[in-house]
């Protein structure tokens, strides 16, 4: 609990109705009491905020000048101003610095960035969302007034009664958007380390599954050799439409006894999830509390003294000490003993509890110290976000969202701004969840970004005309999707190492272009563009294909540098906005000079997404580079505080050198307890974009205590090379030569399969083909020469993507 003798703490004292604490050298925490009585109980918001994380040891540098009638307040971020009486915007203000000069008032409204909000339920296209605590302005405020409060003995509690009371957060840090966000984490904790089988694909739809129909659905997915990670049973396990339901005038909803006509024996069905590498999750709809239809409801009713003479139902009443004990200690442990891993929070009913605090706080935070309890390592949930400081109960779950472009549109811009709030691991419906039109081309790029997000979750509504098993599509659509899906598993290593930072670093893995760029305009106007943890930067293709061309377009901003995309290999130059155009089998991905991306080497994952023995390590030549690849055991208790915060895990630092073209990958260090050492690994280099001469080859060490083995090998095709059988105590030197480089374009070979297959008139072919091909003109005369024909506006631009993709071309 904060003091009077917290330091931090200005005012409060002798009756004082204003109180301000000093968190950070940005952030300040500012109250108003009538009565002059203070809140120093944490908050669903801010939960740490009186914990030694939270820099109440440290007192920010600052100082402060007091008057009988006037307080200043000044650190190297901001200088506040308080007349002394009851909030107001001319008695309460701050200038923040920062190259801002931007003031603060109290109680006027702040344009942010964005933060996030409760849900997409039916959202077809964009919504607003609450704020966060990014802003150009340079300033933010969170007001905590009427958050739910924790009392010493961890319950809930709700604020005190009386009007007037103010509760507030303002978040001064400028530009340092990192900066305001890792303040957040400060006073209302990290985002825990999730599971590492969180990040591979889930499988989930809205389906009346049998045991035996949803076991041979799994089989089919592994025997095309789509891997997946978790097993979602939506609300169907359980009885829905039965007499006994209909008889008490239930919907349905809500339920938890197992539907014996569709699951026979559940334990045997999640026992045989669990031997295919899955994990499990249940659909529940809380709010309708516990029937007499309910194989539990007796159970329920002993725990909480209820009547059952008149078998009315136990009503849920979360904030209820004995009935909260009761559905976590009785009904939801009876699924977690069948065999459930985690549950599917989906609640739905409004934010309101006879205590007055919202029950999805209360449902979120139980849930999780639950599954802690239970996994003894990193607990999971999935559920809706509740408001600032949801980040501690991950994963949040958006909503039923319509099948649209309006929808696949929106999704992306959606998660970028839920960082600004900490909100990092969005887990959307991949593929729209209802209406709207089948449409393979908006299935498949759904699907690109949703492996490109932070959970990649396919999900969908009954509709027997929906279809997203890769099987069921069209060759192309087909190909494409088993292709991503496999990528995403791939990418477990890199995803991996994301999450640990975002939990360690306050790093969230989706980050808006603007947090690296605060000062660049151009930076703000691709809100759905942005980095996918630290070494890649994706731009969505989000609207539908040009149907003559076979491509879909995406406007872009490329920050200063040289990039080279991921799947094809172009080279780009950087600090411009230019169009990107993309076939359906193709993704803008590009990774910057000196970018290591560590993959796993397996083309087709296996399922579950379990640490590796082999890496393929894609690197980007051009500067230098550094990757710290991090492993853990998941299910080791040795290696979690059990609420998912990081204890230990195994380190393997990747370097490169750009001046020596050198590859280093050094000893995997190891925490106590650790296990992943105690084996060989394959790793192989793919150099993306790589300028090669003929009969290139590379020499290859691998370095340990007893022995050296100094070779050269050639390229395998593709920029790639590889080696086998190292033990993971063993150093891997690559070595290119002196200051690669990354190549330069063809422009003619890059726009001749556009032409080729665009579905267009002949001598508008011709035509553009005489220009492009044109061996004396420069690019800025073929740009010219373009812009004289009368063609089509995509095929333009998609030409002169490649004309002036690099400057070196």
């Amino acid at each position: 609990m904060a003091t009077q003798a917290d330091s931090r703490i200005i005012g409060g004292r002798d009756g004082a109705k204003y109180r301000f604490t000093l968190l950070t050298d940005g952030l300040l925490r500012y109250e108003w009491a009538p009565d002059g009585v203070f809140e120093d109980r944490p908050s669903a918001f801010a939960a740490t905020r009186n914990s030694s994380n939270s820099g109440n040891v440290q007192v920010p540098d600052h100082r402060i000048k007091d008057t009988e009638d006037l307080l200043e307040i000044i650190t190297a971020r901001f200088h506040l101003t308080y007349n002394k009486q009851e909030f107001s915007p001319h008695g309460l203000f701050a200038i923040v610095a920062n190259h801002t000069r931007s003031t603060w008032r109290y109680g006027k409204d702040e344009e942010t960035e964005g933060g996030t909000t409760r849900t997409l339920d039916g959202v077809n296209g964009r919504i607003e969302v609450e704020p966060g605590v990014v802003s150009q302005k340079g300033f933010s405020v969170i007001d905590d007034s009427t958050s739910m409060l924790f009392e010493e003995d961890g319950f809930v509690a709700p604020r005190r009664a009386g009007q007037g009371r103010v509760d507030g957060y303002l978040f001064a840090y400028g530009h340092d958007f990192r900066e305001a966000v890792k303040g957040l984490y400060a006073i209302s904790g990290s985002p825990p380390v999730l599971p590492r089988w969180a990040l591979g694909n889930w499988w989930s739809r809205y389906y009346e599954y049998t045991a035996e129909s949803y076991l041979t659905l799994m089989d089919k997915f592994h025997d095309i050799g789509i891997p997946l990670s978790t097993a979602v049973i939506d609300m169907d396990w359980h009885l829905v439409d039965d007499p006994r339901i209909t008889d008490a005038g239930m919907t349905g909803w809500t339920g938890y006894t197992w539907n014996k006509k569709l699951f026979p024996d559940p334990p045997a069905f999640l026992t045989e999830l669990h031997k295919r590498g899955l994990k499990v999750t249940l659909n529940d709809h809380p709010a309708d509390g516990i029937h007499s239809y309910e194989d539990l409801y007796k159970e329920v009713a002993q725990a909480v003294g209820h009547d059952t003479s008149n078998k009315d139902p136990v009503p849920f009443e979360i904030t209820n000490r004995k009935y909260l004990a009761a559905y976590m200690d009785i009904v939801i442990s009876s699924l977690e003993k069948d065999g459930t891993d985690f549950i599917w929070v989906d609640w739905q009913q409004g934010e309101f509890s006879l205590m007055g605090v919202d029950p999805l706080w209360v449902l979120n935070h139980y849930h999780f110290l639950h599954n802690a309890r239970r996994q003894k390592g990193r607990p999971l949930i999935f559920s809706r976000y509740a408001g600032p400081g949801s980040h501690r109960y991950p994963i949040g779950f958006s909503g039923d969202s319509v099948v649209t472009w309006a929808s696949l549109d929106f999704q992306p811009e959606f998660t970028n701004m839920a960082s600004n709030i900490g909100y990092g691991w969005w887990s959307h419906d991949i593929g729209g969840h209802m209406n709207g039109v089948k449409d393979y081309d908006l299935l498949t790029r759904w699907t690109q970004y949703g492996v490109f997000s932070p959970i990649m979750r396919l999900h969908s509504s009954k509709s027997l005309w929906v279809a997203k098993e890769a099987w069921k599509l069209p060759p192309v659509p087909r190909e494409v999707v088993t292709k991503f899906m496999r990528l995403r598993h791939r990418m477990i290593p890199y995803l991996h190492t994301m999450n640990f930072r975002a939990a360690v670093q306050g790093e969230p893995l989706i980050q808006p272009m603007y947090w690296e760029y605060p000062y660049v305009d151009a930076a703000y106007k691709v809100p759905n563009q942005y980095y996918f943890g630290s070494q890649m930067i994706v731009v969505p293709i989000t609207t539908p294909q040009n149907g003559s061309l076979g491509l879909g377009k995406v406007k872009a901003w490329l920050p200063p540098g040289r990039y080279v995309d991921y799947f094809s290999g172009v080279v780009y130059d950087g600090d411009r906005e230019l169009w990107l155009s993309r076939p359906l089998e193709q993704y803008p991905v590009l990774l910057k000079e000196g970018s290591i991306v560590p993959l796993d080497q397996n083309e087709i994952p296996k399922n579950g997404g379990g640490n590796l023995d082999a890496f393929e390590v894609v690197i980007a030549v051009g500067a230098d580079g550094y990757f710290e690849l991090i492993e853990d055991e998941e299910d080791s208790t040795a290696r979690s505080d059990g609420l998912g915060q990081v204890q230990e895990w195994s380190r393997t630092p990747i370097n490169f050198t750009q001046s020596t073209g050198r590859v280093h990958v050094g000893a995997t260090s190891e925490s106590k307890g650790s296990k992943t050492t105690d084996r060989t690994r394959g790793w192989s280099f793919r150099f993306p974009g790589l300028k090669t001469v003929k009969d290139m080859s590379l020499r290859v060490m691998v370095i340990s205590a007893s022995l050296t083995e100094d070779y050269t090998r050639p390229f395998n095709g593709g920029n790639t090379v590889s080696i086998s059988d190292v033990p993971a105590e063993s150093q891997v030197v690559v070595e290119l030569g002196p200051n690669p480089q990354l190549a330069i374009n063809d422009p003619v070979s890059l726009i001749e399969p556009i032409l080729n297959a665009a579905q267009n008139d002949y001598e508008v072919k011709d035509a553009v083909w005489d220009v492009v091909s044109a061996k004396k003109s420069q690019a800025m005369d073929k740009l010219g020469q373009l812009q004289t024909l009368d063609i089509d506006e995509d095929l333009r631009l998609a030409v002169t993507e490649y004309l002036v993709a690099d400057s070196r071309s």
